[in-house]
């Protein structure tokens, strides 16, 4: 799978679960992604964040959105309902991971 320039994918960032767009062409060989960030502002619509740049493992992308995704104005996009849901989705499924682990190491002591 490559990652083209401008593209849009949902990705873990710091061990959050956010909205990134390539800021150049990857390849599948490529172990880094150099990507710039977004985080949830509203009901699908994402700000570009404070440190926009970033550069992630390959394996912290969860998912390539479709290019339907629109560029409100500089800094703010909007995902479609369907990519919002992924969205919301891959957040989901990484809280209840977050709280399983938490919940093993309280049960623990």
């Amino acid at each position: 799978m490559s990652f083209a320039d401008g593209s849009f994918a949902v990705a873990l960032v710091k061990n959050r679960v956010m909205v990134v767009q390539a800021t150049r062409t990857h390849t599948k060989r490529e172990k880094y992604l150099d990507v710039t960030t977004y985080a949830p502002f509203g009901e699908g619509v994402f700000l570009a964040t404070d440190v926009p740049c970033a550069r992630i493992a390959s394996s912290d992308l969860l998912t390539v959105l479709p290019e339907n995704t629109r560029r409100l104005s500089q800094g703010m996009l909007e995902l479609p309902q369907k990519d919002y849901s992924q969205y919301v989705a891959a957040s989901s499924r990484h809280q209840k991971r977050y709280e399983s682990l938490w919940n093993a190491l309280v049960s623990r002591n």
